[in-house]
């Protein structure tokens, strides 16, 4: 939803009759995440143009079925797509998904101020009702923009939006009329008229990628780092090194000590710190920092040899066995990196593991599903 806004303001604006499909609900092996959004941008009744995704191809063409009669009635609805669909191609890897269809007069009668809120770099979560009585839309940092009558609901939705943006995670979930958390249920039970089931498409704060040490392999990682998604800040003590022009792809870099910097940024279990100074007067306090810091990732670039001599220099510093044990040194997985841009990538497909606690294994050698 985040890359969709400026389209889906954009079409607004101009006039543009679409669609928007969101993934509220998966269960097994499906590809994409809760809150991935397809939209379709109608040409006299007809899909005219189609971006995002749903499902990574499996289901997309049903959707874009399903958005034609949603335009048509102005009726949202919500699908649910498997393995045996009858409805649909299906989703081949298994498992199943559930997507709501809207209008994008409903969808978007909001998201001005959402697009403004992740412009700003803060958290925001929309809310909609999939399904149940209650018109309960547009929720923003606890500001409801429409209860209609449910104000004990919209009170709860609030705090459920406000402590989801806090850790940057969508959720579907039902509640009462009262406002009471209702019990779990399938997706068949979900339109039963005593309760309502809201989504919430939370957009996060991006992450931070925190780069010490004005390298050339910094100016590679930033790139990559932006690529995924991160908010990337290079940092180095040498203002002739540390420059925005050597770093065009980083959002911000910053002339300091590292761990002068590190000592009063936001760090948080998001946060992948990467340091590739490999000089200890750098890395051996920036480390002792960074490894008791909430951070999900600490990696320090180096040779064998210069690692160990680093470990040694941190116990020597006070570190301890179980926060030497966070340290991804030498960083990166072996992938034979070679060239900057080769261990960029090495070091990100690391950091992807972490993040999604995959194995760093080639899937050829694992089993089970591969969409966790």
């Amino acid at each position: 939803m985040r890359d969709l806004l400026p389209t889906l303001l954009a079409w607004r604006a101009a006039g543009e009759p679409f669609v928007l499909a969101t993934v509220v609900a998966a269960d097994g092996g499906g590809p994409r995440e809760l809150g991935a959004a397809m939209a379709v941008r109608m040409t006299g009744g007809v899909p005219g143009e189609v971006v995002g995704s749903v499902s990574g191809g499996c289901v997309e063409a049903a959707v874009i079925e399903a958005a034609a009669e949603v335009l048509a009635d102005g009726r949202p609805r919500l699908h649910t797509y498997g393995l045996e669909d009858s409805d649909a191609v299906g989703l081949t890897c298994g498992g199943t998904l559930s997507v709501f269809v809207e209008p994008g007069t409903a969808a978007t009668a909001h998201l001005d101020r959402v697009h403004d809120a992740v412009e700003q770099g803060a958290g925001a979560a929309v809310v909609t009702v999939t399904a149940g009585p209650p018109e309960l839309v547009g929720l923003h940092h606890g500001d409801v923009l429409r209860a209609n009558g449910y104000e004990a609901l919209a009170d709860a939705v609030a705090r459920d939006a406000d402590a989801l943006v806090d850790v940057g995670e969508p959720a579907l979930r039902r509640y009462r009329l009262d406002g009471c958390p209702a019990p779990a249920a399938g997706v068949a039970a979900w339109d039963e008229p005593d309760s309502v089931t809201v989504f919430f498409n939370v957009m996060a704060a991006p992450p931070r990628m925190i780069i010490l040490g004005a390298l050339d392999y910094a100016a590679s990682l930033a790139t990559v780092g932006r690529f995924l998604g991160y908010w990337v800040t290079v940092c180095d003590a040498r203002p002739v090194f540390a420059t925005n022009e050597r770093f065009p792809n980083a959002h911000e870099v910053v002339v300091a000590w590292p761990h002068k910097y590190l000592a009063v940024t936001s760090i948080d279990a998001r946060t992948a710190i990467c340091v590739l100074t490999h000089d200890p007067k750098f890395d051996v306090p920036a480390l002792q920092i960074a490894l008791r810091s909430p951070a999900l990732y600490v990696g320090a670039m180096g040779s064998r040899r210069t690692c160990e001599d680093r470990e040694r220099r941190l116990r020597d510093a006070g570190v301890t066995e179980h926060e030497l044990a966070r340290l991804a040194a030498p960083i990166g997985l072996d992938l034979g990196a070679s060239t900057p841009a080769e261990t960029a990538v090495s070091i990100a497909a690391e950091l992807v593991a972490a993040r999604r606690r995959g194995s760093g294994e080639p899937l050829r050698r694992t089993r089970g599903r591969i969409h966790r």
